[in-house]
């Protein structure tokens, strides 16, 4: 199976595990872009939503593209009750959407899915001053001075080694969707890095790795054991684990 359609599979999962994003970023957003009630939005990638109500609230019109038809159906009726949101099931690169159309255009947690060309394909949507806004959240349970991320570490190093070393996402991890920008033409490239720390029972955090695409592609047989070998060490520490999330802001402009 593809990846990303891995998270089609369990809409309701994804949707109660995974994280909104701080109000700091769509602040940020706003100021950059303008955005008003009279805007046009696109969000690729939309999941669950995730990032979509402070747009919608905004009062922007939010067209949503989504490859997995649960999800694309979960959203439909999550948010039936705002005019100003629609979602098309297909994939972003396929679909037929009209060029210098949109204010802005924004992806959370999802560009990366897609080939280097969907940033020009996203330049030619966008209206002469749009705006694109990627962002992407990046949660790190592998610090050293932390005994429930020891203990992750332990689990993911028994069933799924990984010689790499276990870094935190810092502002050096940027160079890469910058030049992807600028090669794309983008001006006036801004980004700024969000910090935050999330704590989860043993029980929630199964519930957040079920909703990895890596993870839910593991042999069964793997998978089941270490799910049972995680819960049981997290809950003989006491039941809950800490996740250090840095979310990575790009904004730029089509000029």
């Amino acid at each position: 199976m593809d990846l990303q359609l891995t998270f089609n599979e369990d809409a309701q999962n994804y949707d109660n595990a995974r994280p909104s994003y701080p109000s700091e970023i769509y602040n940020d957003i706003f100021d950059y872009s303008k955005i008003n009630d009279k805007s046009k939005c696109l969000e690729i990638g939309i999941g669950t939503g995730q990032a979509t109500i402070p747009f919608l609230k905004k009062g922007c019109s939010v067209t949503a593209i989504e490859l997995g038809i649960n999800l694309s159906n979960f959203v439909a009726n999550k948010y039936k009750q705002y005019d100003n949101f629609s979602v098309i099931n297909d994939d972003f690169m396929d679909c037929k959407l009209p060029e210098n159309h949109y204010d802005l255009v924004y992806s959370a947690t999802a560009f990366h899915w897609l080939p280097d060309e969907a940033y020009k394909k996203v330049f030619n949507l966008l209206k002469p001053n749009g705006t694109i806004a990627l962002f992407w959240n990046h949660p790190f349970p592998n610090r050293l001075d932390d005994r429930s991320n020891i203990i992750n570490r332990r689990i993911y190093d028994k069933y799924r080694p990984d010689n790499r070393k276990q870094k935190e996402f810092s502002q050096i991890n940027c160079v890469k969707i910058i030049k992807k920008l600028e090669k794309n033409k983008y001006k006036n490239i801004k980004t700024k890095l969000y910090h935050r720390i999330r704590t989860f029972s043993t029980e929630e955090y199964i519930n957040l790795i079920n909703t990895y695409s890596d993870h839910r592609s593991l042999p069964s047989e793997i998978k089941y054991c270490f799910e049972r070998d995680m819960r049981k060490e997290l809950n003989n520490a006491g039941g809950s684990i800490n996740i250090y999330d840095t979310i990575d802001l790009y904004l730029a402009g089509k000029t």
